[in-house]
């Protein structure tokens, strides 16, 4: 089923690659607000994980996600990604969530709007459960990748209303000096 060679390798690679782009400009884009506003403004629950968690946390999910995306291209005789809209649903589904996955970060370390980052993370919830459910029906193992993924969204879903309640001054983004 899975392709042999160096062309399969490079896909493989490449598919894995790809979903990572976001979390690397992601990083780059927020490591300033991560330091001055994350750190330093805002009150955290006591369970969330240290910092240093979050890069190889979303690293290997990125990579498990683009491996199983790759699966499921395969499914569908490796269609042309560079015609999104004629790609079959799953996949449509698989660059939804990925675009809502890259979006959370610069809504809510760039905008600071919390409130924005909660809805927008709820939306991505729906997403992922979505592309997990449809991948599952293409590939067992694809499917079951999204398992992880679906877990330390969970909790980064609970990390994100966390923060909300706990900081009203900062829901809809930077405050006004007055407040």
């Amino acid at each position: 089923m899975l392709h042999r060679g160096r062309m399969g390798w490079l896909m493989i690679v490449v598919s894995v690659l790809i979903p990572n782009i976001g979390g690397i400009v992601g990083g780059l884009m927020t490591a300033k607000s991560i330091k001055n506003w994350y750190n330093k403004e805002l009150k955290k629950p006591e369970w969330r994980p240290p910092n240093w968690v979050f890069g190889p946390m979303w690293t290997s999910l990125y990579s498990t996600m683009g491996y199983a995306a790759y699966r499921v291209w395969l499914e569908y005789d490796s269609p042309s990604i560079l015609i999104p809209w004629q790609l079959p649903w799953p996949l449509k589904l698989f660059a939804l969530q990925l675009l809502l996955n890259w979006l959370w970060t610069p809504i809510f370390f760039g905008l600071k709007n919390i409130t924005l980052a909660l809805l927008e993370i709820i939306l991505l919830d729906v997403a992922v459960v979505a592309t997990g459910w449809a991948f599952y029906q293409e590939d067992d193992l694809a499917g079951t990748l999204f398992i992880p993924y679906m877990l330390w969204l969970t909790l980064a879903t609970a990390l994100t209303l966390a923060i909300w309640k706990m900081n009203p001054r900062w829901r809809n983004g930077v405050p006004s000096k007055e407040t």
